[in-house]
């Protein structure tokens, strides 16, 4: 690798480190705290790349994107930033960066991919176009989350929110699947367009189909829960696409069901699956980026003060308590007993005895995680199997169901046990006991994205 890196983050241990590696690697290498100083050198011509923080103490790396573009056309940009939420990941996607890391970062990683984008630059690629930077709110979304399967799903929905695929949202109820569509919607250049969300209902009728299409005018039709349709909507909805005008809207789902089960147990058509299924997104449950609930719940806080609902903070023990709760409604569920405590709790701190009372009054809870005291996980993953089976109305699944199951049970507990063990492949592997090659292998075979514990903050 060779060629010179411009490197401007405000953090010395950064800058340091990614000096000393990416010299190791045969770079030359310009490194400052000062986005200015950064914008003098792009000016000047110097570098081949430029690998930058957002939050500088004199500006922001995302609205130098523009500029840099600008100065440089084609020069790559690698935005590193710890601002976790989705709006970074497609900010940077808007203003053509070449590629987005959030922080803390994986530095093997980092050089590969400052390794790409020094490869294309020598290729001199076409100039990406320019595209300019958004000046109304969006801020506001709660799409937030530093967990690897929150920020996997922002770089997705960062790369699809232009292409002409039709998109499939997976995800519980109460996960934000409607909110990741209108995201898409937002910040695509079908932003002005309208964003028409249509249930079975919209789609009875002769003209049914034709006035869904009439209102979304080229821009967003998003087929809501569309694993509850009927079997002759689904077929409206097959000969409405097959038949889309010009210029045609950008068609999304969502579903809280799995359409291939139900697809296989012949309660939802084939030829509409794989209409609606060019990109899937899946959604995580809450439960499953526990490390993302105090920072929604924060989030939470400060939109009741901003609505006026009073200023106030959960105690450690009731954040404690907040995180161990298995959430089954998810985000909206969280969102909604954080609001009621604001409105409930006669003090500015929140106790944890007002979250007990609160949780303890919810609709159809489940059992707080404790210790050992929970289900056990052969009955969980019986429970489930059974559900899997249930969907099949009486039918059996398609064959091949033992590698299928395993596969769907090997993907997390590898991702969870690296996390464990902070990436380190050598102690996962002991950990999981098996072979360090073999664990490679499975990480090459299951698209596991890996991120070493040693990180830079």
């Amino acid at each position: 690798m060779d060629g010179t890196v411009l490197v401007a983050d405000d953090d010395r241990t950064i800058r340091t480190v990614l000096t000393q590696a990416l010299t190791r690697a045969g770079c030359k290498v310009h490194a400052t705290a000062s986005l200015m100083t950064l914008m003098r050198w792009v000016e000047e011509g110097k570098g081949d790349l430029v690998i930058s923080d957002v939050v500088m103490p004199d500006g922001n790396g995302l609205e130098a994107l523009p500029r840099i573009a600008q100065e440089r056309p084609g020069l790559p940009v690698i935005v590193i930033s710890a601002q976790n939420t989705i709006m970074t990941a497609i900010q940077a996607a808007e203003a053509d960066a070449f590629d987005y890391l959030p922080k803390p970062f994986d530095l093997p990683d980092l050089m590969k991919r400052a390794a790409r984008a020094l490869e294309q630059k020598r290729k001199a690629q076409v100039v990406p176009k320019m595209v300019e930077p958004r000046t109304e709110g969006g801020t506001d979304l709660p799409l937030v989350g530093r967990t690897a399967a929150m920020q996997a799903l922002y770089r997705l929905v960062a790369r699809v929110m232009n292409a002409d695929l039709p998109v499939l949202i997976l995800g519980e109820s109460g996960t934000g699947k409607s909110l990741i569509a209108r995201a898409i919607h937002d910040f695509s250049d079908r932003r002005t367009l309208p964003f028409v969300v249509a249930q079975a209902a919209d789609l009875q009728g002769a003209d049914g189909p034709s006035a869904l299409l009439a209102k979304a005018k080229g821009g967003s039709l998003v087929f809501d829960e569309v694993g509850d349709y009927d079997d002759e909507t689904q077929g409206r909805i097959v000969r409405m696409l097959d038949a889309l005008p010009d210029p045609a809207p950008r068609i999304m789902a969502t579903t809280q069901v799995d359409l291939s089960a139900l697809m296989e147990a012949g309660k939802f058509r084939q030829d509409l699956f794989y209409r609606l299924g060019g990109v899937t997104l899946a959604v995580p449950a809450l439960r499953e980026r526990v490390e993302d609930i105090p920072l929604l719940a924060d989030h939470f806080l400060t939109r009741a003060e901003r609505d006026g609902l009073g200023t106030r903070r959960l105690s450690a023990e009731a954040m404690a308590l907040v995180r161990a709760y298995a959430w089954p409604g998810n985000v909206r569920q969280l969102e909604n007993t954080v609001r009621r405590l604001v409105v409930t709790s006669s003090e500015e701190e929140i106790t944890r005895t007002e979250v007990e009372f609160v949780l303890g009054n919810q609709p159809a809870i489940e059992p707080l995680r404790s210790g050992g005291e929970g289900e056990k996980l052969s009955a969980s993953i019986a429970r489930h199997l059974r559900r899997y089976f249930d969907l099949h109305g009486g039918n059996l699944p398609a064959p091949g169901l033992y590698d299928r199951i395993l596969r769907e049970m090997e993907a997390p507990l590898i991702e969870i046990a690296l996390d464990a063990t902070g990436g380190n492949q050598a102690r996962c592997a002991d950990l999981l006991g098996i072979n360090r090659n073999t664990l490679r292998k499975k990480i090459t075979d299951l698209d596991i994205q890996v991120t070493r514990r040693r990180k830079l903050m």
